[in-house]
């Protein structure tokens, strides 16, 4: 066979055939250590279960429910399990082969969480026939959410030989696995694009089977407002795109929320401001005029009534997402309609601001903080996009900075890290990884190579990043392209952000990625290909 070289791929590329031979049983993310053996089990779909061992609750008992049918009947419940051609001899005389593997113990060590958090622990082991569980399989964890992780490792694990004729076969193996970074998350843009439920729970699907544990729900922005407010249903009224199908509703936000807490995802929700939804502040031209029709710019800063509505608003917010955590957004807010309006001229002379704009949005940041913790009982936190910092407005103390600016701005992703973590915030890295920016052939290199810490900065600058996330931002891409246009790509921010900082090598990557990318289209997801010409043997079908 003749090979030739290729620049733009970490292998290279034969002259015909497929590009790359995929791994097989390999976990994605890559666990912090495994070690794992040639003799192997078979399972079987009629006789296999789970046995919850330690303690159990609903999270538990719908684990062992979904990952039987993600391990068995992938994508489909009707789908009659893998088979191949019987081997010639049976499987039991495979010098191989040690036994039939019918049950795997779950270990919970400590009572169930309800919900999970920043601060959850997601830690696990997996030990299969070793020295001390001889042929049996067992995973343990102290944590609910540690168990949830183990388990879509172990069905990973699950593999199946055409060189046997097993359809389901899994090695010995022991695993000790944990997280590099607490918070793993994905930004999903329901504004621009209306995205429905089934959308956003598949979504959520694909971050548990990646490890991630936080889908960062960017609900409204200038071009809608789709969250219909129980105490304010106009604004979704008259601000989203349609008022009668394009809106999620309080039934809806706690369906997203049910179906996350069930696989270990956190749903924070970002309500932009005050820049984006871009109300309440009447727009005045040079001339004093007042632009019409309906052109408004951020929230009016100056009248008191607008803090009793964002009062009321975000206290609804917070008894309604579970997580402390609210993204506040604080990102390109445009000063053109405050620097006209004369309410706002006469308010920053009384204050003696001059021309100084920053000073009212850091009042307004003040107010806005103000009267969300008095009416959150000082128990909501706060996440915010880095242009607050490069303003110098002071930010309450716990709160969270994300840095999106990078190589997009002209900027180095890892300038901005070592600049803004001087400020001492807990922050999260989104810079390298805006998914909605594509460019034809594989590029899913430059995602997997970024790395959050390689930044000129202290030891105790670097322990204020605790993670980062894939973001896909949704002019361009609604529920029909929104998933393969962000998986397997997303994959690549998952390990980095899972496996330790020395699994970097993307020729070895890339043979993972092509045996994930296949398992997760047999599992039902329409995601794109990873590495060029190849294969998967089961193909996704319409």
């Amino acid at each position: 066979m003749q090979w030739a070289p290729s620049e733009s791929v970490p292998f290279v590329i034969p002259w015909y055939g497929r590009w790359i031979l995929p791994t097989v049983g390999q976990v994605w993310p890559k666990p912090q250590q495994q070690t794992s053996s040639e003799t192997f089990f078979v399972l079987r779909p009629t006789m296999f279960q789970f046995q919850v061992v330690g303690e159990r609750c609903d999270i538990i008992d719908e684990a062992v429910r979904r990952y039987y049918q993600i391990i068995f009947y992938p994508g489909d419940a009707g789908r009659i399990p893998l088979s191949y051609p019987p081997p010639p001899t049976p499987i039991q005389e495979h010098p191989q082969f040690r036994a039939f593997l019918d049950s795997v113990e779950i270990d919970l060590k400590q009572p169930c969480e309800y919900l999970p958090s920043a601060d959850m622990l997601e830690s696990y082991n997996i030990k299969i026939d070793t020295a001390d569980n001889p042929l049996k399989a067992t995973i343990t964890s102290d944590s609910v959410w540690g168990i949830l992780r183990g388990m879509e490792t172990l069905s990973q694990l699950v593999y199946s030989s055409a060189e046997t004729g097993v359809a389901y076969q899994m090695n010995a193996t022991e695993i000790t696995d944990f997280p590099r970074f607490s918070y793993r998350g994905f930004m999903m843009d329901t504004a621009r694009h209306y995205m429905p439920l089934k959308t956003i729970k598949k979504m959520t699907d694909l971050l548990a089977q990646n490890k991630m544990n936080v889908l960062h729900w960017h609900l409204t922005d200038d071009a809608s407002f789709p969250y219909e407010s129980t105490l304010f249903p106009n604004i979704s009224r008259y601000g989203s795109f349609q008022p009668f199908s394009h809106i999620y509703t309080a039934n809806d936000v706690r369906e997203v929320i049910e179906y996350a807490r069930l696989r270990g995802i956190r749903v924070i929700p970002e309500f932009d401001s005050p820049g984006q939804p871009r109300l309440l502040t009447e727009c005045y031209d040079d001339n004093g005029i007042l632009k019409v029709p309906d052109e408004y710019g951020a929230i009016m800063p100056t009248r008191e009534e607008n803090y009793v509505f964002l009062q009321q608003f975000f206290g609804e917010i917070f008894n309604t997402f579970p997580d402390p955590y609210v993204h506040m957004g604080g990102d390109e807010v445009s000063y053109y309609c405050w620097q006209r309006h004369p309410e706002i001229k006469a308010f920053m002379a009384a204050n003696g601001w001059g021309e100084d704009y920053t000073k009212l949005e850091q009042y307004y940041f003040d107010r806005l903080t103000t009267v969300t913790q008095e009416i959150t009982q000082n128990q909501m936190r706060y996440i915010v996009w880095q242009e607050l910092l490069d303003l110098n407005i002071t930010l309450p103390t716990g709160t969270i900075v994300e840095v999106w600016k990078g190589d997009y701005e002209g900027l180095s992703f890892n300038e901005e890290l070592a600049r803004v973590t001087k400020y001492g915030y807990q922050t999260i890295l989104a810079s390298p990884w805006y998914l909605n920016y594509i460019s034809y052939g594989l590029d899913w290199e430059k995602y997997y190579l970024a790395e959050p810490l390689d930044f000129n900065g202290s030891e105790a600058q670097k322990n204020l990043v605790i993670g980062g996330e894939a973001t896909m931002w949704s002019e361009y891409v609604d529920s029909v392209s929104v998933i393969p246009r962000t998986w397997p790509r997303a994959c690549t921010v998952a390990e980095r952000l899972w496996s330790d900082r020395s699994v970097n090598d993307t020729a070895l990557a890339a043979l993972r990625l092509e045996e994930h990318r296949c398992r997760l289209l047999r599992r039902g997801f329409m995601v794109d290909p990873s590495n060029g010409v190849n294969f998967c043997e089961q193909e996704w079908d319409m």
